[in-house]
């Protein structure tokens, strides 16, 4: 029997009305003759009773005064909760099921509390299980560190938990299971029109999710990508197919080409000027130098040798203008953009399509304040207000409305 490795997130478990679904979904994977191995994050959203969320707002009441260990163990409790809530369920509907925390199926992890990286996956406890013909539940997000140490794998973690599982199991495949219906063209709160992609590659969904899409987390797709491990993305309130992203051979098999395959946003950036002076010859390495050393996350960098720019989040910039302020420059910033990126495996080597980018932009009318490219991903800098107008005409400039029709 092949394995499947299904994983629920917070909002998937956060009603009676929503775990019916998660155990139509496991006994339909079951009568399938899969092994099932399921992975659970906390239930609900921020305010709902054991979300992690709520969980850290808690303990800020309480004086906030424990370390990052003791925090760790206290946000593992959310997936405990649900883990044994679902194995009750499914006991209760005659489907033998057990739990194990992240520690007891194998999870070993470095010694980093908060955001641990896992180092190896021992699942022998999980195939004992198996063989017992069980469900196993396993508590997302969480592994084992110096022995017995918990650990929690910071944001995205349960995602994590669950491919990393499924290259150690050997999985057929994952599936993430969600709130919404697969991995989409662009964000349809903006995009009416936008389309589920039923086929992406690997690396496409890592930028996408990298650059702002947050259907799936990017380390989670970086560890099934380095084990060629399969991930389908679907909704679990649906029967629909979802999206399935997998190596590119199988994609170019099944679609035409497409030189973009979709578009990601992040909002709320500062971009930052700083001008060369000159005789300062350490000018680059002492700016960049300053932000690492102040845990100031940069991105969308470009470098020339009359200054710098790059962006920061808006609530940092004020500290990172403090910082330069004090190495002696005076820096020019514009708050409140925004990151557009497109991303496309088909656009590498085809010319023009930067060309179409500015022609969009420029019908509607939207200030590009800078740009940046790889082989699969061009980005651009908008004012944060002509974000919206400048997803749609992107979207329509590419017919990505008509994707599904390729």
């Amino acid at each position: 029997m092949s394995i499947l490795v299904q994983k629920f997130g917070g909002s998937s478990l956060s009603s009676p009305e929503a775990r019916e679904h998660v155990i139509k979904h496991i006994k339909q994977a079951l009568a399938q003759q899969y092994e099932v191995v399921v992975v659970v994050s906390a239930m609900g959203r921020k305010g709902q009773p054991y979300a992690t969320d709520t969980l850290l707002e808690w303990i800020r009441e309480q004086g906030n005064r424990v370390s990052r260990r003791e925090m760790d163990m206290l946000l593992s409790c959310g997936e405990v909760i649900s883990a044994v809530t679902l194995c009750s369920l499914l006991n209760a509907e005659s489907i033998p099921a057990t739990v194990l925390s992240g520690a007891q199926a194998g999870i070993e992890t470095d010694g980093n509390y908060g955001d641990a990286r896992i180092v190896s996956i021992h699942p022998d406890r999980i195939y004992e299980e198996l063989r017992q013909q069980k469900v196993v539940i396993v508590t997302g997000f969480q592994g084992k560190a110096n022995g017995d140490e918990l650990t929690t794998l910071g944001r995205g973690g349960s995602d994590t938990s669950a491919t990393a599982l499924g290259a150690a199991l050997k999985a057929e495949r994952v599936d993430i299971f969600t709130d919404v219906t697969g991995i989409l063209t662009a964000d349809p709160l903006i995009v009416e029109e936008a389309k589920l992609l039923s086929l992406v590659t690997f690396s496409e969904i890592c930028n996408l999710a990298h650059h702002g899409a947050k259907v799936i987390h990017p380390r989670a797709v970086e560890v099934a990508m380095q084990a060629n491990l399969p991930i389908r993305v679907r909704s679990t309130f649906k029967e629909d197919e979802g999206t399935l992203v997998t190596h590119p051979k199988a994609v170019r098999q099944q679609v035409m080409d497409r030189y973009v395959t979709g578009i990601a946003h992040v909002e709320n950036v500062t971009q930052i000027q700083i001008s060369y002076q000159e005789g300062r010859y350490d000018f680059h390495r002492s700016v960049f130098q300053a932000m690492a050393q102040n845990q100031i996350s940069v991105d969308f960098i470009n470098v020339n040798p009359s200054g710098v720019v790059y962006t920061v989040f808006d609530d940092v910039a004020e500290h990172a203008v403090q910082i330069i302020k004090k190495l002696g420059y005076e820096p020019k910033t514009r708050s409140n953009c925004a990151k557009v990126a497109m991303i496309g495996g088909g656009m590498n080597g085809v010319p023009g399509v930067m060309a179409r980018i500015v022609e969009a932009l420029t019908e509607a009318d939207v200030s590009i304040l800078q740009s940046a490219d790889s082989n699969t991903t061009i980005w651009v800098l908008v004012p944060g207000e002509e974000l919206q107008r400048a997803v749609r005409m992107l979207h329509s400039k590419f017919d990505l409305h008509k994707i599904n029709g390729q």
